[in-house]
């Protein structure tokens, strides 16, 4: 190969390159040059970047395109190898008309990996059939800050939930044939103040026990064959220029042999945002030797500044070819070196949202709705049922029965600027979020029934009645007298509220669009009260992509809603889940994977946190969140007895605890069995609580089930002061609870008079349930952790 050979095949081209789906991509996009497509793939090309995902095309026609294209690449190029096609798949195929999923945030409400592995091989299924080898998902980032705007993005903010959940992705989307892409490596949702692309201040502590273990999960235990670079610095030195991270940590540490490319347009930010390089040649330098392989989505870079470099001896080529040769490895894996491939016909009649698609996207959203509160009537507001305004409505629901279930027969209003929006349901890495914002005339290809027409469909069309209310953004008010007019005409209102995805200031939440305020945007609160103020019994759904601060909802002073929702992003079966959970066609079993936030004032924040954490009588601060991690209710309710664990557990070893969940309601439910331990003295301070492990069950109306978990002891694995990753000896105490703050230690730890922990400012008593602690006896020597340990814990029902 010749050197302008090689360096083609580390790069992508971007043939739609239009629009803002990447930071700074106007900036960046005067790099593609060449007059004709032929002519700038002379020497073969690496990547096609997006080519399905970047403007609205027809799959057929862009099929077609794509095999045209990679013949002529094998015809035509003295080497005759195809590009590989990537695309982003984050909430589905980015694609018009391909079936959009559930935001990953959801994924880690739902607490089901085997379900999102079976949406991870739907996605994969389609992206093969078009031709695309490579998807840029999942997201790994372990949640630090919600202000962070591609908090939507992220699975949860516990590192286990994270993995287990991501790797599953990474199952699902490799078993059908196209590598998964592990992002971003490494650190990124740490940025300051919860601010894109700020500087990372993580000691490696931090990075090796919080952020580091999701990508161990999904490289090790699924097979991940990519990782994407984080765009951060940590420490003051950018990752795409780290070769600590991506070379000594990625693929010396935890043995990574695949390819590793640039997050878009990192490489050349080498130059123009960390200024670390004076030039796009010393760029490419650093990032190559740090241990980038292919530079993403065009060759600023790595084209002809790099040639340049390797041609005055200033970079060696050793290093290239070591870059080259992972590429063309991967493509021989991928079938891209075939003789026969792209040789068979285009594929025609592609549906991308077939009814398994639907089924799946439906059945994940409904696994992922919280329900956060469902008590009866309207909240301390029914004197306004004597108003002499109130024209038929203000039924009551049913002497101190919960509002939700809706009874049949009610007249319901659906009020709100996200009740009557597909977009609304639908995350920022959606087509319709991501492009399609940008094509207003085009529709989106496939159907996504909003929460007002799923809720026609359920009820009858005469029982439900519409007013918007207000926008998402912006202080205009008009609209909310409307609003009360039509919930005071009606039996209940459901006032659907939250964001609207998008990116780079398009939006509310998503790439680019943090937030210094965690409170509901615009005048949407105002709405709420507004609607509650009438008496009628209210339900709000939050269709949110981050974790608001909604304590005024939950637990504030005087009326409130009846009922509160957390949806997080559900894609196009999400208008369906929620209508079934609001009639009880469903039961609500999604959990919180983050915490619901008290204050922006309280960020960063994590449930992960040792004693001094949390309130305590040093400070008058309180971080404590209005609800807490695992939290959510359902239309029955659980109670975890006769929880049996062994006594003891060598450094190495494994131990088995089993815990008896009874449903002691009248109703069929999934429960999320969570298993929570703390390590009563270590080396270095420990979380006072800690997912250990998890698992859904089903549990009939007055029946128990009996789960069995069995824990590798390496779940209580940490690094110590000389950061090896160790298993120390000592008492661990370990339990089955409801969500996290059921698992709390009670009454006050004593230390001297100095602090008193667990005094927090948030509600009292919350519902769920908790066994009493066990203590197991970890014996034997310290023991570091090998990579052949087990890291999963396992469920099931004994």
């Amino acid at each position: 190969m010749t050197l302008e050979e090689k360096t083609a095949q580390l790069v992508g081209y971007w043939l739609d390159q239009n629009g803002v789906v990447a930071p700074m991509q106007g900036e960046m996009a005067a790099a593609q040059d060449g007059s004709t497509l032929a002519d700038i793939t002379r020497h073969g090309l690496g990547q096609f970047t997006r080519v399905y995902g970047t403007r609205p095309v027809e799959p057929d026609e862009r099929a077609a395109w794509l095999w045209a294209e990679q013949r002529r690449l094998k015809r035509e190029t003295r080497l005759g190898i195809p590009a590989l096609v990537h695309e982003e798949c984050l909430t589905g195929l980015a694609a018009w008309k391909a079936a959009t999923f559930p935001t990953p945030l959801a994924w880690g409400a739902a607490f089901d990996p085997d379900l999102v592995e079976q949406v991870g091989t739907a996605i994969g299924d389609s992206m093969r059939r078009l031709g695309v080898h490579q998807g840029l998902a999942p997201v790994l980032d372990v949640i630090r800050d919600p202000r962070w705007g591609r908090v939507d993005e992220c699975i949860g903010e516990d590192p286990y939930l994270v993995g287990t959940v991501g790797t599953a992705y990474v199952r699902g989307l490799q078993s059908a044939g196209v590598d998964a892409t592990l992002k971003h490596f490494l650190g990124y949702s740490a940025s300051q103040a919860g601010r894109n692309h700020a500087p990372v201040h993580a000691g490696p502590r931090e990075v090796a026990d919080v952020f580091l273990p999701p990508f161990e999960m999904a490289l090790r235990d699924g097979g991940a064959r990519s990782v994407m670079n984080s765009y951060a610095e940590v420490d003051g030195v950018p990752v795409a220029a780290d070769p600590e991270l991506l070379t000594g940590l990625l693929r010396d540490r935890l043995g990574f042999d695949g390819t590793v490319v640039a997050d878009y347009f990192s490489v050349a930010f080498l130059e123009v945002m960390h200024g670390v390089a004076a030039d796009r040649g010393e760029a490419a330098a650093l990032a190559l030797a740090a241990g980038i392989d292919v530079e993403l989505p065009t060759g600023d870079a790595y084209l002809a500044p790099l040639v340049e470099r390797v041609r005055s001896g200033a970079v060696d080529e050793a290093v290239v070819d070591r870059a080259v040769l992972r590429v063309l490895r991967q493509k021989e894996r991928l079938g891209l070196l075939d003789p026969d491939v792209f040789e068979d016909d285009a594929p025609t009649g592609i549906d991308l949202d077939t009814p398994r698609h639907q089924a799946l996207a439906r059945q994940l959203a409904a696994r992922s709705l919280v329900l956060l509160r469902n008590e009866a009537g309207g909240g301390g507001a029914a004197a306004a049922a004597d108003d002499a305004s109130v024209d038929g409505g203000g039924a009551p629901v049913a002497d101190g029965a919960p509002v939700l279930p809706i009874r049949a027969g009610s007249s319901v209003a659906v009020i709100g600027p996200n009740a009557d929006r597909a977009e609304a349901l639908q995350g920022c890495y959606s087509f319709a979020n991501h492009v399609l914002a940008a094509h207003p005339d085009l529709p989106l290809g496939f159907a996504i029934p909003t929460v007002r027409e799923a809720l026609a469909d359920a009820l009858g069309h005469a029982a439900v009645r519409f007013a918007g209310g207000c926008a998402v953004t912006g202080d205009d008010r008009s609209g909310i007298a409307d609003a009360v007019a039509v919930a005071r005409a009606s039996d209940v209102a459901v006032v659907v509220v939250g964001d609207q995805a998008g990116l780079f200031g398009r939006g509310t939440v998503g790439e680019g669009n943090d937030t210094d305020s965690l409170d509901l945007p615009g005048v949407q609160r105002e709405l709420v009260e507004a609607v509650v103020a009438t008496g009628t019994p209210t339900v709000v759904v939050l269709l949110t992509g981050r974790p608001y601060a909604v304590g005024w909802a939950l637990d504030g002073l005087g009326a409130r809603p009846a009922a509160v929702v957390q949806a997080f992003f559900p894609g196009e079966g999400g208008g369906l889940a929620i209508a079934d959970l609001l009639t009880g066609v469903t039961a609500p079993s999604g959990r919180l994977p983050v915490s619901l936030p008290r204050a922006a004032g309280a960020q960063p924040y994590t449930y992960l946190h040792p004693r001094l954490g949390g309130p305590s009588d040093v400070t008058s601060a309180d971080s404590t969140p209005v609800r807490p991690f695992g939290f959510g209710l359902g239309y029955t309710t659980f109670a975890y007895e006769d929880l049996t664990v062994d006594d003891s557990v060598a450094t190495g070893g494994s131990f088995t605890v089993c815990v008896t969940v009874r449903n002691t309601g009248d109703r069929d439910g999934e429960d999320v069995v969570q298993l929570y331990g703390h390590d009563v003295a270590a080396s270095v301070t420990r979380p006072l609580v800690q997912l250990l492990g998890y698992t859904r069950v089903a549990v009939p109306a007055g029946a128990t089930v009996r789960v069995r978990f069995d824990v590798p002891v390496q779940r209580f694995a940490f690094s110590d002061r000389a950061l090896r990753r160790v298993v120390e000896p000592g008492d661990v105490q370990v339990w089955v609870a409801s969500h996290a703050a059921a698992s709390r230690p009670g009454g006050t730890v004593h230390t001297d008079g100095i602090v008193a922990v667990g005094r927090g400012a948030g509600p009292a008593q919350l519902p769920g349930s908790a066994t009493e602690r066990a203590v197991v006896r970890v014996t034997g020597p310290v023991r570091e952790v090998l990579p052949t340990d087990r890291r999963t814990v396992t469920a099931r029902v004994a």
